[in-house]
């Protein structure tokens, strides 16, 4: 008989979802909402697992953020050395870098926290949780 929720640990890293029942909300808001993206819930709204499995947690999430601005600096200065052939000047490569790390500063933010919670904390997927939502 074929499962019709068959969840995704993948699927969930890249929704945001809590990685222990993959169903609940990390986030209050998207990240498009400037105003309120780095609001976080305490808990799962569904299995109420606590996100900050200990006080600081989270401090770790600026080195990951750090090295996702770093690949992303250095992608977009590197396509800009591609295409131009190393003649291009200084403007031409810092309004584009700083332009892209603005821009991707709220994601890089929030996927340093999932990344922080999925791959360093020890909370497992639990199927029965899943199977409930």
């Amino acid at each position: 008989m074929c499962n019709l929720y068959e969840p995704s640990r993948f699927g969930a890293f890249v929704k945001s979802k809590c990685p222990q029942c993959q169903s609940g909300k990390m986030y209050t808001h998207s990240f498009y909402n400037l105003k309120h993206f780095t609001g976080m819930n305490e808990t799962c709204p569904v299995c109420k697992i606590k996100f900050e499995v200990e006080p600081g947690f989270f401090w770790g999430a600026m080195y990951v953020s750090y090295a996702f601005s770093v690949a992303i600096m250095l992608s977009i200065g590197g396509t800009i050395l591609f295409l131009s052939h190393g003649k291009a000047d200084f403007w031409s490569y810092i309004i584009p870098i700083v332009s892209s790390y603005i821009l991707f500063s709220p994601l890089s933010y929030r996927y340093a926290r999932v990344v922080m919670i999925y791959l360093f904390s020890a909370i497992e997927f639990n199927p029965d949780l899943a199977k409930k939502s």
